[in-house]
């Protein structure tokens, strides 16, 4: 199936991202605390709403977590879950709820074909979240809703620090080490540019301690959540920056405890597919009832004064 044509920017290596989710699946129960948390806060905004959506889609599915929470939720009779690593949708797949290999930037799914789309921490490896996005909304059906968690600007913004000031004091240059990831701002302007009517953005941040910040960087890589930047230094990272960036770390963000804080930041979308029903702005002008009579005051014209001035 062809997929849509969209200016393509290539910040990270879909081939290296699959990889890394592949060697984390058989594993990932012991690592799955983030998905889980997230899987729990999208489900809470999943539940407030008073609709029923029978074809739904778990894009980015991993292990299948996400579909603990939400099947039988909101009349869903079907759920679709796909992954970009066909070991995470072969764990995923459970008979009634079935899995597919999948890339989020060409979706193999015919347009209007679900009522949700629901999305738990996987955008933020997309190259062109513009265009995987409208692809999301072309895949809804009229009024379909789409639900979403990606990480945003601030996660792990202290591991950031840490190995830049470690890579740049030992190797007197700086390399991609950690994926940058879209802020809440640009999360907004990319849900109207993609089409979604009535779109809501908001964000929250989990921190997670540590007993050291070289355990938080083995959870990442068994998370799937290594180095994927297309121009990462291929030239291995080296004992001597790591342990430089441990130190700096503890330096820096360690509590009275010793244990030190990494940051997540998930940014929530949500977004429906537009529908001739849903509410629309008034245009301009075309109030009924004027502000003044609401306030109990007098209306004055534009450029009169005030009586006493």
């Amino acid at each position: 199936m062809n997929g849509p044509q969209f200016d393509q920017i290539t910040v990270f290596d879909r081939e290296q991202v699959r990889r890394n989710r592949d060697r984390a699946a058989p594993g990932f129960d012991d690592v799955d605390f983030l998905v889980r948390e997230s899987a729990d806060r999208l489900t809470d905004r999943l539940r407030d709403i008073a609709r029923l959506f029978p074809a739904a889609l778990d894009l980015g599915c991993r292990t299948g977590l996400l579909s603990d929470f939400v099947t039988g939720m909101n009349g869903i009779q079907t759920l679709i879950q796909a992954d970009l690593s066909p070991g995470m949708a072969a764990r995923a797949d459970r008979g009634d709820r079935p899995a597919v290999a999948a890339d989020e930037e060409w979706l193999p799914f015919a347009e209007e074909s679900f009522d949700l789309v629901l999305s738990n921490l996987s955008l933020h490896w997309v190259n062109d979240l513009p265009g995987a996005l409208i692809q999301i909304n072309r895949a809804l059906k009229a009024d379909g809703l789409f639900l979403g968690a990606m990480l945003g600007g601030e996660t792990l913004k202290e591991l950031r620090d840490v190995m830049a000031l470690a890579e740049v004091e030992l190797r007197d240059g700086l390399s991609p080490r950690i994926s940058p990831f879209a802020d809440l701002r640009d999360a907004g302007a990319l849900m109207q540019r993609a089409g979604f009517a009535l779109p809501v953005i908001d964000s929250d941040t989990i921190t997670v301690t540590y007993g050291n910040p070289l355990t938080l960087m083995q959870e990442l890589r068994k998370m799937g959540e290594g180095n994927a930047v297309a121009e990462r230094s291929r030239r291995p990272l080296g004992r001597d920056i790591l342990m430089r960036a441990a130190e700096l770390y503890a330096e820096r963000y360690a509590g009275p405890d010793g244990r030190v804080p990494a940051t997540f930041e998930i940014i929530y979308l949500h977004g429906w597919a537009p529908h001739e029903t849903q509410q629309k702005p008034l245009r301009p002008g075309s109030a009924r009832n004027r502000l003044a009579a609401a306030l109990g005051a007098e209306e004055q014209s534009a450029g009169e004064k005030p009586n006493g001035t």
